[in-house]
């Protein structure tokens, strides 16, 4: 893992409530708010520049782009919405390429269990009528912002608790 825990602790305390909000959000109305995914290029414009390199910071934005392009053509094709596309592309800010393939094995796991977790608490009763009114109980999709921001948060957890224990 090439995130440091220097930039782990820069980061995360801004992104959390970000992607708390997303997940909440795709649940409840089936959407990924526009302002979440500016309000996380804005952390990343500001704090990655005290986080990261000059340099670094330069290309990631590079390596949003690309991505962008990415999911947008993905989007096109029907296999994602374009809520997930933007968020997707805000994400690439702060993953390093060097841990693509690390962020895509997280990614496949917080899929598989943000899945199985919303399928559970959408059976269970109390759960469901506390949340009756979420739009992602009876939608025939599922709301990846739950699994996105999962792959977000537990990221730079992994990068935490991978260098401290180093």
């Amino acid at each position: 893992m090439t995130t440091t825990v220097w930039t782990a602790l820069w980061f995360l305390p801004f992104l959390l409530p970000i992607a708390v909000w997303v997940a909440w959000s795709d649940m409840k109305f089936m959407k990924i708010p526009n302002m979440a995914v500016l309000a996380m290029i804005a952390v990343f414009a500001v704090i990655g520049l005290i986080a990261l390199p000059v340099d670094v910071w330069a290309w990631r934005w590079v390596q949003a782009l690309v991505v962008l392009v990415i999911t947008f053509l993905l989007n096109a094709g029907g296999a994602m919405g374009a809520g997930d596309s933007k968020f997707i592309a805000a994400m690439a800010l702060f993953i390093p390429q060097d841990d693509a393939r690390f962020a895509l094995a997280l990614l496949a796991a917080a899929i598989l269990g943000a899945f199985a977790s919303h399928r559970a608490a959408r059976a269970i009763g109390p759960i469901r009528a506390a949340t009756a009114d979420w739009a992602s109980w009876t939608h025939r999709k599922f709301p990846m912002g739950l699994a996105l921001s999962g792959t977000l948060i537990f990221y730079f957890l992994a990068a935490l608790w991978l260098g401290l224990a180093h």
